[in-house]
């Protein structure tokens, strides 16, 4: 039987719902802290529930990133999917960044769980393939339409991505806001934005202190 044609799941009943949406946050959370190394006995310890209770949702660490990989490239879809029907290509590529840099700044376990997800095996391949389609349609409509620089590319937008997540995790609980400021310029950078009509104050010197950054000379040490 195919996965085309097996019958669907019955959906799950509210209390394993709840089981299954919480064993997701708390590796979230312990993935954003130490990568996904962590064991379903200690997630299931930091949820509250059985080790049970785990293993019948997600039979190893592998099925449980792939879960939450699928849930995220399932939202990032939707924003990309939304994005596509605003008729102006400068406004449906500045919408997509700037909604997909939300999600991600609010994500502090999002680049490991794509590092560790299964991105060749199926469903997984097919959704990032069609999600780089969304995406590379949106690129191409604005380039087209003169509304962002002529060089601008789809990895542009995966970098942009990863600037404002790498940002937006150093500053988070110290200047939670601060990676809006580094959003609209690089926004101004790739002419999709000829200026930011409320600029966003940079971070004071206190702030840049507390911020989890390397100092000068740390990077490296061991």
């Amino acid at each position: 039987m195919t996965d085309q044609t097996r019958a669907p799941r019955p959906p799950l009943r509210a209390d394993a719902e709840r089981n299954r949406r919480l064993i997701m946050e708390t590796a979230e959370r312990l993935f954003a802290q130490r990568g996904a190394v962590v064991p379903l006995n200690e997630i299931a310890h930091a949820a509250g529930v059985g080790v049970g209770t785990v293993y019948r949702r997600f039979p190893d660490v592998q099925s449980l990133v792939d879960a939450l990989f699928t849930e995220r490239f399932t939202a990032f879809m939707e924003i990309a999917t939304a994005a596509a029907k605003e008729p102006d290509p400068g406004r449906a590529l500045t919408g997509y960044l700037l909604a997909a840099a939300r999600r991600r700044a609010d994500d502090r376990a999002l680049e490991i769980v794509l590092d560790n997800a299964s991105i060749e095996a199926e469903p997984i391949a097919r959704m990032r393939d069609d999600f780089g389609g969304q995406v590379d349609g949106l690129v191409e409509r604005a380039v087209a339409a003169g509304a962002v620089r002529e060089d601008f590319a789809a990895a542009d937008v995966y970098a942009f991505l990863y600037m404002i997540g790498a940002i937006a995790d150093r500053t988070q609980g110290v200047a939670p806001g601060a990676w809006h400021r580094y959003a609209d310029a690089m926004l101004t950078g790739f002419g999709l934005r000829p200026q930011t009509p409320e600029p966003t104050a940079a971070m004071t010197d206190d702030q840049v202190r507390r911020t989890t950054w390397p100092r000068p000379g740390e990077e490296g040490r061991g």
